[in-house]
């Protein structure tokens, strides 16, 4: 090798070794490389065309440690891949973002982390219901999809592992389907204290269950933990205006008293135990035999 050409290829390895050197100093790159995993939780939302609705998430922490929330993050909210708000996080994790809808429907939305010094790239997607007022809704509790747990699962487990890794009741997607296919609006009820009060996790796991079993989409909303939780959803949802909630589909006794009590209608499906049948609830064998309840 040529002088020349000698000193030519220790100039160029000399050129990339600054130039690779550079590059993993970077700020963005030594950045990225350092930042923690999160996980992002989405609620889902209700309005009504041309009133704002507000679009709940929560950051959390993600590693061996327990979950935490991240406080002062920037959240992105997306709709049809644009984005449509901008909010921080609280000391929680959680942040609202609001976003004025035009036309009806259920619609996918998308929670994302912002540019973030500490946080890696993490997303996570719930649903925006936009219903007429008019419309009439049809709450559904969660627990009347799905087979019972086997007798043999203590009370403790079933609370600790909520039966959304369970299989279906059968016909329950196929008429449910049916029924919101040309008239009604479909609200599934999702009790929190089956995830240990954790309302966006119930949200999450509810909506993938659904999903995964061809359910008809559909507005999650956790009510809150206690024996009147249902009927203090119900009151909250007919105070806000949707007062077309007046028919539920449920498993439990308290479920169809929290309708009855009310004067609403109240369908239990399956048959329930003797003694467990509200006076004034109808009552469903099976699926198949809902729509005839109605």
């Amino acid at each position: 090798m040529t002088p020349v050409r000698e000193v030519m290829r220790h100039i160029l390895f000399a050129a990339c070794l600054v130039s690779l050197v550079t590059s993993l100093n970077h700020p963005g790159i030594a950045a990225a490389a350092g930042k923690a995993p999160a996980t992002l939780l989405v609620n889902d939302s209700l309005a009504s065309p041309n009133q704002t609705a507000m679009v709940e998430a929560r950051l959390m922490s993600r590693g061996p440690a327990a979950p935490a929330g991240m406080g002062g993050e920037p959240l992105e909210l997306l709709v049809y891949g644009k984005v449509v708000a901008t909010a921080m996080t609280g000391e929680d994790g959680t942040a609202r973002l609001p976003f004025l809808p035009k036309a009806q429907g259920v619609i996918p939305v998308q929670v994302r982390v912002g540019e973030s010094g500490r946080v890696a790239p993490t997303e996570g997607l719930g649903h925006l219901a936009i219903w007429e007022r008019r419309n009439p809704i049809v709450a559904v509790e969660m627990a009347a999809l799905m087979e019972a747990p086997p007798a043999k699962k203590a009370v403790s487990d079933a609370r600790s592992k909520p039966e959304t890794e369970g299989a279906p009741m059968p016909d329950a997607a196929d008429e449910l389907g049916k029924l919101t296919q040309f008239y009604y609006r479909v609200m599934y009820l999702v009790p929190s204290a089956s995830f240990g009060g954790d309302r966006f996790q119930a949200s999450e796991s509810s909506r993938e269950w659904l999903k995964l079993h061809k359910f008809p989409t559909g507005y999650v909303l956790v009510v809150p933990e206690g024996e009147q939780a249902f009927g203090t959803t119900i009151d909250a949802l007919h105070a806000d205006g949707w007062k077309t909630v007046k028919t539920g589909i449920g498993r439990t006794k308290s479920f169809a008293e929290a309708f009855l009590q009310r004067r609403l209608a109240a369908v239990m499906v399956p048959e329930p135990a003797k003694g467990e049948t509200p006076r004034k609830a109808k009552v469903a064998k099976e699926w198949k035999e809902i729509r005839k309840k109605l």
